[in-house]
């Protein structure tokens, strides 16, 4: 059997709302699995892979739709928009000064951790206290999504888990020993904005999952630890 891709601490996939339903289909079992099937025989993968994915802007008919299991196990949306006229600039230069059409200016990128150092970083999250009133304010938001009147449908349990695991490491990165609920505001929208979908008249209102995220958010009490 020849390893591909997955078998990886980091896979970055690119594009990937041009890949098929079978090939989503692959990738969703190596995120839930960690495991790989090929002619009816398993192959375990890396437990502690990360998936980065970039989803492009196109036409409807150059891409496939990402089913909601696969964008479900997905910890964060990020959301990256155009730069600055200033970046853009700063960008062009770098790439094009002196080089190339095939090079890169990659010489002074250099490695900040290794495999056992991201897993150490990722104990030292895991063991961020965080307080069970704290722990309910992110049920609650969840839960909110799911009877929000612009909300078709809303987050699943998996959304809650997402809240508190992002609370803990914006707490790790904060230098605490604990979650607050600020830390569960802090990571909402890029926790639960792929994990609704708007209601077909907050679409034609032309909202976005933000906007509603953010009134959900300002709607549900913040408990005082």
């Amino acid at each position: 059997m020849v390893r591909g891709p997955v078998f990886t601490h980091v896979l970055l996939a690119d594009e990937i709302n041009r890949a098929p339903a079978k090939t989503q289909s692959a990738l969703l079992e190596v995120m839930q699995e960690y495991q790989v099937t090929l002619e009816g025989g398993r192959c375990r993968c890396r437990s502690r892979s990360w998936c980065w994915r970039r989803r492009i802007r196109s036409r409807p008919k150059a891409t496939y739709p990402l089913p909601e299991a696969q964008l479900d196990r997905f910890l964060f949306k990020v959301e990256i928009g155009y730069p600055s006229s200033a970046e853009e600039v700063a960008v062009v230069m770098r790439v094009t000064a002196n080089q190339a059409g095939n090079d890169l200016p990659l010489a002074a990128v250099k490695p900040c951790l290794d495999a056992a150092g991201v897993a150490s970083l990722q104990r030292l999250a895991a063991e961020q206290r965080v307080d069970e009133q704290v722990v309910d304010y992110a049920v609650r938001i969840v839960r909110a999504t799911r009877d929000h009147a612009a909300v078709a449908v809303g987050s699943g349990s998996r959304g809650a888990l997402a809240l508190v695991r992002g609370a803990r490491a914006a707490a790790l990165l904060d230098g605490r020993g604990y979650a607050t609920p600020d830390d569960i505001k802090r990571i909402a929208l890029p926790a639960l904005r792929h994990r609704i979908a708007l209601a077909p008249d907050a679409l034609l209102e032309g909202r976005t999952a933000n906007d509603v995220l953010s009134e959900i958010i300002g709607a549900v009490a913040a408990p005082r630890v």
